[in-house]
């Protein structure tokens, strides 16, 4: 059965977000809203009531950048002070912890930090190419309803979207 990338455009949020109740009731089988996604010129705090909650993926790339931070840390510290001339002088150790923690600290969120800039710039999807449709007006006053649909379910998709007022629908046949 083939798909479709649907995008549908809204002058206001009323209309938009009446769609996405129906949407969240199950008027149409086979289209959850955990396939719709919203784009909009400006935030609104009531989208998460609609959409419901969505997972956040970017502490999980800060820890991982902040335990690779002490790790690294500890391994580069520690290989560059053994292998410097290692000749112990009277009773100090070769690798020395108590200094070495404040720039294990430092790699910690040195690395910590980055990674949450990067994948804050990925998981937002600013380096993703535009979708298949767009349209310009969403970045001056309208709304716009991003679903992929199956081919059964397009025409209760169109009948729900007209019912709330959409000022325009597309579509495009997906590969």
């Amino acid at each position: 059965m083939a798909k479709y990338h649907t995008f549908t455009l809204f002058s206001d949020f009323e209309e938009a977000f009446g769609a996405l109740a129906d949407i969240r009731v199950h008027k149409i089988p086979g289209i959850s809203i955990d396939d719709v996604t919203l784009q909009s010129p400006i935030e609104h705090p009531e989208i998460e009531e609609v959409l419901g909650d969505r997972p956040v993926h970017v502490q999980k790339f800060t820890f991982f950048g902040a335990v690779f931070g002490v790790t690294f840390g500890f391994l580069f510290l520690a290989a560059a002070e053994a292998s410097f001339l290692a000749q112990p002088q009277g009773g100090k150790p070769i690798i020395p912890l108590p200094s070495n923690i404040v720039l294990m600290y430092e790699m910690l969120i040195f690395f910590g930090v980055w990674t949450t800039v990067f994948a804050f710039i990925f998981l937002a999807g600013l380096v993703r190419k535009r979708g298949p449709i767009y349209s310009e007006q969403v970045n001056v006053d309208q709304i716009a309803v991003i679903i992929d649909v199956d081919e059964k379910n397009l025409d209760a998709l169109k009948k729900l979207f007209t019912k709330h007022k959409a000022l325009e629908f597309r579509e495009e046949k997906l590969s």
